[in-house]
């Protein structure tokens, strides 16, 4: 599928799949750095742990707004 018929919980679980696979590819070696990269702190590995920081943000996941009860003594709110 192409990305104007995913929904955000695809975008989000791709993302999220796709970070890890870095990681497993990019994992500190026996040395302590990275074996593609060869360096300690991997810029790469350091990406993919942020995107997964952000996609297991306790806030990002409640950002739909609850429904209201109409207020009865608001005339704008009773229709």
């Amino acid at each position: 599928m192409t990305a104007p018929f995913l929904s955000l919980a695809q975008i989000r679980n791709r993302l999220i799949l796709t970070a890890r696979a870095i990681l497993r590819d990019h994992g500190n070696g026996p040395d302590g750095r990275c074996p593609i990269c060869r360096t300690p702190d991997c810029p790469v590995a350091t990406a993919a742990r942020n995107v997964l920081h952000a996609a297991d943000d306790p806030q990002q996941r409640s950002t739909a707004t609850q429904p209201t009860t109409p207020d009865r003594d608001d005339p704008q709110k009773a229709g």
